[in-house]
Order: structure tokens, then C-alpha cells, then sequence
């Protein structure tokens, strides 16, 4: 049944076509189908241009997302009022591009209609989104010339758009001009002076306020947490006279970014409760941590929580599973996507799976998500060629790279790891020179540790070993354990037992307790019989404390 039809159905005097019946009418509407119903009722009344009802259409518009169908209607009215214009430009500043709102505002200008303080608060918010500082100068000017340039909220909005954007001592006049401030403009400059980075300036004025809720709480913590100041951060949160569920998640991010997951999972523990950005926080913590499968016991055990997992969470729990490289929990987790809510098409969605499939093994799923990008950027493409590589097709990594460039977009350091890696491994030793060079001339990017160990390993691997040496040592820096560890690993693959030598007394200063680097020698003078340096290093092994972990299998 329809909704007008089953509005009808009720008794006469609920029924009166009147203002307040319409305005029944939009607070129970919930799709666009119903929307338009109710619509057409407002035409056949002659209610288009009842400027009450015509604001809670366009707002219930807006709520749907049917941006058009606001425009519209809104077109139709013959002389909007000033509070129909706030209506409809606080519809398009939150949910379309800048320029087109900051147009509506210059369309309202030139009407009869005047802004007054509520048309302010979310142009300017629209301006902070988009950190348009010339905008956002421009409707303050605007705001003051119209008389309400002292309001309390527009000030406050002010105050955001410039501490977001970096223009702190714009923010700090804007602050010390107001007349009146509550809590909210009193927060927006600690977070100003936060984000700036001046946590001084911040905790004098949190010290100054007058009065305080948990937003300035948390506000001045989460500046401490961002600059890394976690003990003063820890004992702030202890002096809290009220936590809410924001400060603990405050406290969860700020460990799991210095790495110390275990205070991570105490403070978690601690909260009396836990919302789905809490749980987000842990889980995205152990991931970034090298942990992935208590990633993955913690998932587990939010869902038997009966908590849903949003989209951020998902993308944590695949990049887990990316860590892992198991391809049976990567295809559980591709098909509880699938099958949940989550729009797969979002741009970080289809990049982590892509990424998942990729590492996992399922190439031809990676390839299908790849190929159904409306457009594909740098990160998908590294995904792609990373997977391919680690999976031993070194030549469609190449070709794919190809693709890239022909595409228009320009590789980063990133990419060219690896690009150089999947020659590597494909002993493309020809590809992985040109690559190499190519990214100091064409592209300007100065090579990093990383990309001379991808070379070293390419020489390596096909005996130039010799080369592998005289390039590590025209580093203009020094080279890393993992250069020196590949040349190691080339040495023992060929039988050079004098280069071996060489390079694992540089190995050995680097990492003195690495018992691999020594294991490592010692093979290469065991396949070379040279049993009395064999006896001799593992004598040293033995005097400074250096055991060889052993193996062990899952069979």
C-alpha cells in the first residue's frame, strides 16, 4: 500500500490537507518513491510555494542523497526565503564540490533573499573540507558586511576553517575577537594550535578555559598522541574526570602508532564500552604492527560480539590476510564482503581487495576487481604487479608496468621497488638495469637503500657478482643489512667463497648477533670442504653467545 493511501485510510480528522498533515507525511518518508508521492500531493494542493514544507522536502532530499531532485524542486519555487536557501546550500555543501555551492551563495545574493547567521556555518565548513582558505577569507568578509560577522557559531566556524588549514594566527585573532564563546569555539582553537602543532599554546588555552566537557578532554590528548607525547597524553587521560568511548580509542590509536600494542589491548580492555571505531583502531593497530593473525582473532571476536564490522574495519582484516598470504581466509573474507552492505566499489575497498587476492594467490579474481575500476591509479597497479611478481610472473609485471605509463601515470619510488623486485625474481637482469637507470634520469628519483638491494639480489642471482659489489660500494650512503645479506646469499648460490668473506665481515659489524649471517659463511666453506674455517666459525658463534634458532615444521 502507498504511503498516501495509507494516510488516507485513517480517520477524517487526521486527514485534513493541511501544512501539518504534509509535514506527517515527509517525517515517515524513507525512500525516493515515497518522496515523490508526497511530492505530487504537495503540487495538487498548491504547497509548492509554502516555504516550511518546501524546506523539509529539500532536507528530506538531501538526507536521500537525490541532489538532483532538491535542485529541482527547488528551482521551482518563484522566491525563496532566506532560511529555503540555508536549507538547500547545506544540502549541496555536504555532498557536492565547493565551486557549485559557493555559486548558490552568489545565486542567493543577487536575490531578495539576505544571509543571516545560519548561512554561514556550513559554507565555511564546506571551505575547511577542501582547506580553501581564499574562499573561506572571502565569506568572512561577507559575514561581516551582512552584520553577523560576532556570531558565536559563524566565529567558531572561522576558527576551524583557519587552524584546519594552517592559518593559526588568523585563527587566533578570529578567536580573541569574539564577544562571546562557549565550549565549541574554545576546542576549535586548542585543535587548531593542536594540528599546527604548538601543543604550548594549546594547553595554556586549555588551561584557560572556564569550563570544560570531555571534546576539549580529548581534543588536547589526541594533540599529544599526533606529536608522539603519549606519557603526557597517558597522564592527562588519567586525570579525566569523565571518559567516553573517544578518549579510550584516542589512547588505543596513539599506542598502536608508537607500536606498543600491549598497552593498546590494556587501554582496550579498560573501556566499558566499545563502538565499531574502537575495535577499527585495535585491529588496524596489529596489522600495522606486523601481527595480522591477532588481527584476525580480534575480528573474530568483535563478531561474536554482534558488532558489524564497517568498511575501514574490512579493509584492516585485508590487509591481515595480505600479511598472511592464505589464500582460503583471503576467499572468506572476499566473500563475506561481498555478500555484506559494504560498497565494494569505494576506491579503498576494491584496492585492498585487489591487494588481498593479489598476495594470496587468486590472480584471476585481483584481475577481475583490476579490470572493473572505473579508473585505475598508482596503488591498484602496484597491487597488481606485486602480486604477480611474488607469484613468478615477472614478464606480465613488466607489461603491466607498460600499461601504467601508456595510462599517463607517473611511477613512485613504490612502484620502482617493485618493478626492480619482479626482475629479481625473474632473473631480468637486462629490464632490471634499465629500470634502475631510467628512474634516475627520467623520473629524478634518487635511489634508496631498498632499490640497490633489488639490484644487488638481480645481479646476484645471475653471478655478476663482482658488479653486485662495485655498486654497493658506490652507495652515497651505506648500504643496509639486506643489500649485503643478498650479495651473501649470491656468494653461497655461485661458490665465491673470498667475496663471501668480504661481505659477511661487513655483515657481521652490522648485525654482530645474527646468527644467519654466520650459518650462511659457514655453508659456504662446508660446500667448498673447507672444514677447519667451518670449525673455526662456529667456534667464534660459540664465544660471543650466538645460537642458531632451529627449524621447525607445521607437518
Amino acid at each position: 500500500m502507498s504511503l498516501i493511501r495509507r494516510y488516507a485510510a485513517l480517520p477524517t480528522f487526521r486527514r485534513s490537507e493541511t501544512t501539518l498533515s504534509i509535514s506527517a507525511l515527509l517525517k515517515v518518508c524513507k525512500t525516493t518513491s515515497s518522496l515523490e508521492q508526497v511530492h505530487s500531493r504537495i503540487i495538487g494542493k498548491g504547497l509548492h510555494e509554502d516555504h516550511f514544507i518546501m524546506s523539509q522536502f529539500i532536507t528530506l532530499c538531501n538526507s536521500l542523497c537525490n541532489l538532483s531532485y532538491s535542485t529541482s524542486v527547488f528551482n521551482l519555487v518563484s522566491s525563496p526565503s532566506t532560511v529555503l536557501w540555508n536549507t538547500y546550500m547545506k544540502g549541496q555543501s555536504e555532498n557536492d564540490s565547493l565551486s557549485l555551492t559557493i555559486s548558490i551563495f552568489i545565486r542567493m545574493k543577487r536575490s531578495d533573499a539576505v544571509p543571516d547567521k545560519f548561512t554561514y556555518p556550513s559554507l565555511i565548513k564546506a571551505c575547511s573540507k577542501e582547506c580553501a582558505v581564499k574562499e573561506g577569507m572571502a565569506l568572512h568578509g561577507s559575514a561581516v558586511r551582512c552584520g553577523v560577522g560576532g556570531d558565536v557559531f559563524v566565529m567558531t566556524s572561522l576558527i576551524h576553517l583557519y587552524g584546519t588549514c594552517g592559518e593559526i594566527l588568523c585563527a587566533r585573532k578570529a578567536f580573541d575577537e569574539m564577544r562571546e564563546r562557549n565550549v565549541v569555539s574554545w576546542t576549535a582553537m586548542i585543535v587548531g594550535y593542536a594540528s599546527f602543532g604548538d601543543l604550548v599554546e594549546a594547553r595554556k588555552l586549555f588551561d584557560k578555559m572556564p569550563e570544560k566537557n570531555v571534546v576539549p578532554w580529548n581534543a588536547i590528548i589526541s594533540g599529544y598522541v599526533k606529536c608522539g607525547d603519549l606519557k603526557t597524553a597517558r597522564k592527562m587521560f588519567d586525570e579525566m574526570p569523565y571518559r567516553n568511548v573517544v578518549s579510550f580509542t584516542i589512547m588505543i590509536y596513539g599506542y598502536a602508532k608508537s607500536g606498543d600494542m600491549a598497552s593498546a589491548r590494556f587501554v582496550f580492555d579498560e573501556a566499558p564500552e566499545k563502538d565499531v571505531v574502537a575495535w577499527s583502531a585495535l585491529i588496524s593497530g596489529y596489522v600495522q604492527n606486523g601481527q595480522p593473525n591477532e588481527a584476525v582473532k580480534i575480528f573474530h571476536e568483535m563478531c561474536s560480539r554482534n558488532v558489524k564490522p564497517d568498511e575501514f574495519i574490512m579493509v584492516s582484516l585485508m590487509s591481515a590476510c595480505s600479511q598472511i598470504g592464505c589464500l582460503e581466509q583471503a576467499k572468506w573474507v572476499d566473500d563475506y564482503v561481498s555478500k555484506s552492505s559494504i560498497d565494494i566499489r569505494q576506491a579503498h575497498v576494491i584496492a585492498a581487495l585487489i591487494d588481498m587476492n593479489a598476495k594470496c594467490g587468486n590472480m584471476d579474481r585481483a584481475t577481475k576487481f583490476f579490470e572493473e575500476m572505473p579508473k585505475r591509479d598508482l596503488i591498484s597497479y602496484c597491487s597488481m604487479m606485486q602480486g604477480l611478481s611474488l607469484h613468478g610472473c615477472g614478464s606480465q609485471a613488466l607489461s603491466l608496468f607498460s600499461r601504467m605509463l601508456n595510462e599517463g601515470l607517473t611511477p613512485d619510488d613504490v612502484a620502482f621497488t617493485i618493478i626492480l623486485t619482479a626482475c629479481s625474481h625473474a632473473g631480468l637482469v637486462d629490464e632490471g638495469c634499465y629500470y634502475f637507470e631510467t628512474m634516475k634520469t627520467n623520473y629524478s628519483i634518487v635511489p634508496s637503500p631498498y632499490h640497490y638491494a633489488c639490484v644487488v639480489d638481480l645481479l646476484g642471482r645471475t653471478g655478476r657478482l663482482k658488479e653486485a659489489y662495485e655498486l654497493l660500494k658506490s652507495m652515497p650512503v651505506e648500504p643496509h643489512a639486506g643489500a649485503w645479506g643478498a650479495l651473501l646469499g649470491a656468494c653461497k648460490l655461485h661458490c665465491d667463497i673470498e667475496l663471501g668473506k668480504v661481505v659477511a665481515e661487513q655483515l657481521f659489524e652490522l648485525e654482530p648477533q645474527n646468527a644467519g649471517n654466520y650459518v650462511l659463511l659457514s655453508n659456504i666453506y662446508a660446500a667448498d670442504e673447507q672444514w677447519l674455517d667451518v670449525n673455526l666459525l662456529r667456534n667464534k658463534m660459540k664465544d660471543r653467545g650466538i645460537r642458531k634458532i632451529p627449524g621447525c615444521s607445521w607437518i
